[in-house]
């Protein structure tokens, strides 16, 4: 492989793994410890080679950072994605990160990753799609970092008709009715995803 090949795989990566955040130019100029004029010639050239017909995405550029999109003239089968009904289960992950928002909403992602003590992308967009949580409002501050609850599908399904209905946390925390309670929870959402 080319350097020029490798450079234009390894810059396909950081757009991958920056999301929605995207990735600036001068930082991929230096993480693959080039000048701008190189890292923008790549960059061009593999936002041509995206914008091809045989590609489901494209690289663009918002506000200075790049990232990837899906293409609009396929946005009615992502639709059918979305709204078609699920049957699967959520993960433990998952789980985890809808019992904290249920608790202490509203609540931004670092909190949620503060208590959860690892990331929670994925898990968020995973609740997000399945309506079970949404975003209700932007935090004071600096960054305004959306603040997530539940919705009112959350409610459904557990049979709640409030969230003052949610069982009591427990005034002193051991780990077995931790467990106990994760069981709990975890076994009557299964039962109502089926």
């Amino acid at each position: 492989m080319s350097q020029s090949a490798e450079h234009k795989a390894v810059i396909e990566g950081l757009i991958f793994v920056s999301g929605e955040e995207g990735i600036e130019k001068k930082q991929i100029a230096d993480v693959l410890q080039i000048g701008m004029d190189a890292a923008e010639e790549l960059l061009d050239e593999l936002v041509k080679d995206y914008k091809s017909d045989t590609r489901g995405m494209e690289i663009i550029e918002i506000a200075g950072s790049f990232q990837f999109v899906t293409k609009r003239e396929h946005a009615g089968y992502y639709e059918r994605l979305v709204s078609a009904p699920s049957h699967s289960s959520l993960s433990q992950a998952a789980l985890e990160t809808l019992a904290i928002i249920a608790y202490k909403q509203p609540i931004t992602r670092a909190e949620i990753e503060e208590v959860r003590g690892v990331k929670t992308e994925k898990p968020l967009q995973t609740l997000s799609s399945k309506g079970l949580i949404k975003e209700t409002g932007r935090a004071e501050g600096t960054g305004r970092a959306i603040l997530y609850g539940t919705t009112k599908n959350f409610l459904e399904h557990f049979g709640l008709k409030s969230l003052h209905e949610l069982p009591p946390l427990p005034e002193k925390v051991n780990d077995q009715s931790i467990e106990e309670e994760a069981d709990l929870f975890f076994s009557k959402f299964q039962e109502t995803m089926e």
